[in-house]
């Protein structure tokens, strides 16, 4: 099967195009966000082949996966009128915005095109309308137990801290910095007053990322974020604000997660400082998200769902 999608979240479609399919990845000039092609820090397969936006009409495509409301007029726009006769689906990869109780998704008013969520809370808090609704689970691919913990330091992911400061709970970081070193790794994190590490690529970041002690979850609001699972597979013990799916994602065993700053800040100096115990819940943690975010039961769940639209 040819499937259509655009290239929106980096970690997201490592794991998707890593299925038994082809994957078209729209490409614009100057890779800007209506397509960026392929990927320059994550290591995809072959199968993931960008192709110019004023080529994809030249291109057999047998399913669509949206992601953004616009990229239906751009499908529109690219395939022309046979799109409308393409079997689709649409992932949404937030949390609700703005007066929650009463979003309404952008999908909400039809039926004709499947809303799949990244997680149950997703599902759940979104006003749906009649869209008919799927939850497939996040999936990635294993990086292997590359945890050794030998810096007593906390490690942070997050992209554009600065812009998304409550969301991302950044303004939350001074309080832990107080007990524990911080490492802050992602997009635009440069300037922060803490151990940063700008835009690594995807394998650079995660054997850095796995010599820190434990692993820290400052989110207020988000769906579940991906580099979480990924630390939990290295075998990081995980510290995390009690908020949306993370506490369905994070075991008792595999760490501490609480609304209460000062019970995190010191489960983050209790694993600081005892190597032994963060192994063991980094262990737990391991297993936990192997268990339930393998990236075979992914790409089944997948192979499901576009089997049946």
């Amino acid at each position: 099967m040819k499937i259509l999608l655009w290239h929106v979240h980096g970690s997201w479609t490592s794991a998707f195009i890593r299925g038994s399919h082809e994957y078209l990845l729209p490409l614009v000039p100057g890779r800007g966000p209506d397509g960026r092609g392929r990927a320059a820090t994550y290591d995809w397969p072959d199968s993931a082949r960008e192709v110019p936006w004023d080529r994809l009409r030249d291109e057999q495509v047998d399913a669509v996966v949206y992601q953004r409301p616009y990229e239906i007029d751009l499908a529109r726009d690219w395939l022309g009128p046979r799109v409308s006769r393409l079997p689709a689906v649409y992932v949404e990869h937030n949390t609700p915005a703005g007066d929650v109780p009463r979003t309404r998704h952008p999908l909400a008013d039809q039926s004709d095109v499947t809303l799949v969520h990244v997680t149950h809370f997703n599902e759940l808090y979104w006003d749906n309308g009649r869209a008919p609704t799927r939850v497939i689970e996040h999936g990635v691919p294993d990086p292997g137990h590359l945890y050794s913990g030998e810096l007593a330091r906390a490690g942070v992911v997050v992209n554009e801290p600065v812009r998304r400061t409550r969301v991302a709970g950044t303004d939350l970081l001074p309080r832990f910095a107080e007990r524990v070193p911080l490492d802050v790794f992602g997009m635009k994190v440069n300037g922060l007053p803490y151990g940063t590490y700008e835009d690594l690529p995807q394998h650079v970041m995660h054997a850095e990322l796995a010599k820190r002690r434990v692993y820290l979850h400052p989110y207020r609001w988000t769906s579940l974020g991906l580099a979480l699972i990924e630390a939990m597979t290295l075998g990081m013990p995980v510290v995390a604000l009690a908020a949306t799916e993370a506490i369905e994602a994070v075991p008792p065993e595999a760490g501490v997660l609480s609304t209460k700053v000062h019970v995190l800040a010191d489960a983050l100096a209790e694993f600081a400082g005892d190597p032994e115990r963060a192994g063991q819940a980094g262990k737990a943690a391991r297993a936990a998200a192997l268990a339930r975010y393998g990236l075979d039961r992914f790409l089944r769940d997948w192979d499901r769902l576009l089997g049946e639209v």
